[in-house]
């Protein structure tokens, strides 16, 4: 039998395709693309000196994280701060999240309340910025964030719970880094703080409650009133 050469699937471009994925993708969480922008096929292949096909493969997968949006004219663009899916992302894990950290208050074992205690002290100690990384914040950063928060729902002891969290996170990871920076007088190391002194009190109501706002807040900062209120202060800043 005659072997039939793969040329679309051979290690090499997979591996190409990979890194401009990769490279995109950092990109974007970095900001390097602002809110909105449009994200040009030829202009990006020219920038990594590789083919359309495999731009747009790598595109295609940052489209699938909810990185991108693919436009009606088929082109590409990163999304905007006013885009709904914020603002319903943030619903579905307000819904969700309050109710797994009450079941991981009631369940959770001693051997979760020192994961709770050693997640918060890595979050605490882990700078936040770094100029070299980009105007959000650090990936090491962001990594211990999402430890911390899996950490407190863990005690529910339910994967499924836990898997739909995973989904979530990822999801609404862009948003976090958006919020951050449109407002960065917001103390979250102190909302942090409290919500690991009330779980690890054994406060569930107040731990629920905590954590509502909390995520209410990263969300109020990509509305409709936020993008005005900073075109207000540009104006002012103006005069």
């Amino acid at each position: 039998m005659t072997p039939t050469a793969h040329s679309s699937t051979s290690p090499g471009k997979q591996m190409l395709s990979e890194q401009v994925y990769a490279h995109l993708r950092d990109a974007i969480m970095r900001g390097d693309h602002a809110p909105g922008s449009p994200l040009k096929p030829q202009d990006l292949a020219r920038e990594q000196g590789v083919s359309l096909a495999v731009v747009r493969e790598a595109l295609v997968r940052v489209v699938g994280e909810g990185l991108a949006d693919r436009l009606p004219n088929r082109g590409f663009a990163v999304p905007s701060f006013s885009d709904h899916r914020w603002q319903e992302i943030t619903e579905a894990r307000r819904t969700l999240e309050p109710v797994v950290l009450r079941m991981s208050v009631e369940r959770g074992d001693i051997d979760w309340e020192a994961r709770v205690r050693a997640a918060h002290h890595r979050l605490a100690r882990t700078p936040a910025y770094a100029p070299e990384e980009g105007e959000y914040y650090t990936d090491a950063w962001a990594e211990a964030h999402r430890v911390f928060h899996r950490t407190l729902l863990e005690g529910c002891g339910n994967r499924v719970l836990l898997e739909t969290f995973d989904r979530l996170w990822t999801a609404s990871e862009l948003a976090r880094r958006w919020s951050a920076h449109r407002n960065p007088d917001r103390d979250g190391a102190e909302e942090h703080r409290k919500l690991e002194e009330a779980v690890l009190a054994r406060d569930a109501d107040t731990a629920a409650a905590i954590l509502v706002q909390h995520l209410t807040s990263t969300a109020a900062a990509l509305t409709d009133d936020a993008l005005t209120d900073d075109a207000d202060r540009a104006t002012r800043t103006q005069q």
